[in-house]
């Protein structure tokens, strides 16, 4: 072929960036048979299967996630050149679409989203939360602008996408009142035998922690592991056990859980990262987001 018809990529994008025939339709004000018919001249013309059949769903090929990527800096480019002629809608909030991985202390990713929050221009903050897989394949067909994680990007994910590094913390562990009073003298030799909640053994944390607990020849009774960290600080709370977090949110943890300090892990940083397509950054909530970061 010797031209594209933006049309057909146009229904195929949507179905791409919403997941289903049916919402693309939805949007487009047409009939899903409609979109589907434009999708297939897209594929026809282009000589390679777009889609693939998933359970009662269709997914993404190889190729064709690739086509989607191509799809959104175009239509994405469309949006800017008429931003650049019209202006942008005065008063109206820019979005921030963000991807939280969901073994993320929400406290931090509040804290990192913050300067975003704090720009002249008002932004309207879009969240959602996921596993790493799911949100860097919405990153690749641009449904997301940024992903926050405490991790660098794994080469396994076969996407252009950039670790951008925000900082890095410190780590401490924290208790209850009664919990401090009781294992706070000799520590960390005091933690042997000390009960503990700890992140799910995907995280880096977890894994860091592990290490050190080795090092110092620490034994702690894991009383729980918990994916949710919001869910571990309330099990704590009730004095289940200590858990570890990054001192940039010590103070946050403080006042609203009631937690003490018991001792600083010497040794183990959390590092946070914001993933984007963009190896330089240009959204100005990102941008904002990275320059201010701890």
């Amino acid at each position: 072929m010797d031209w594209l018809n933006y049309h057909h990529l146009q229904n195929f994008w949507l179905v791409a960036r919403e997941g289903s025939v049916q919402r693309a339709s939805e949007i487009l004000h047409v009939t899903p048979a409609s979109v589907s018919v434009q999708v297939k001249q897209l594929e026809r013309a282009l000589k390679v299967k777009l889609f693939k059949k998933q359970g009662r769903g269709l997914v993404l090929t190889e190729i064709g996630e690739q086509v989607a990527e191509y799809a959104s800096e175009i239509f994405g480019t469309g949006r800017e050149l008429l931003e650049m002629i019209k202006g942008k809608p005065v008063g109206r909030p820019q979005e921030l679409r963000v991807g939280i991985r969901d073994v993320m202390p929400k406290l931090v990713a509040f804290r990192l989203l913050q300067p975003a929050l704090e720009l002249d221009e008002p932004v309207r903050l879009i969240c959602q939360e996921g596993d790493m897989s799911q949100l860097v394949a919405d990153l690749a067909i641009h449904k997301l602008d940024v992903v926050l994680t405490d991790t660098a990007l794994d080469p396994v994910y076969k996407v252009q996408a950039y670790s951008h590094r925000l900082g890095e913390s410190d780590v401490v562990i924290m208790g209850t009142k009664e919990l401090a009073k009781k294992y706070r003298p000799g520590f960390p030799d005091s933690l042997d035998g000390a009960p503990f909640l700890m992140p799910t053994n995907p995280t880096l944390l977890r894994r860091s922690l592990d290490q050190w607990f080795d090092d110092h020849l620490i034994h702690p009774v894991v009383k729980g592991e918990f994916a949710d960290s919001a869910m571990l600080k309330i099990a704590a709370r009730h004095g289940l056990g200590m858990f570890a977090i990054p001192t940039s949110i010590q103070d946050d943890v403080s006042e609203i859980y009631g937690m003490r300090e018991i001792g600083l892990v010497t040794g183990v940083k959390e590092r946070f990262y914001a993933i984007s397509v963009e190896r330089k950054l240009k959204h100005p909530a990102v941008v904002a987001i990275r320059s201010k970061a701890f």
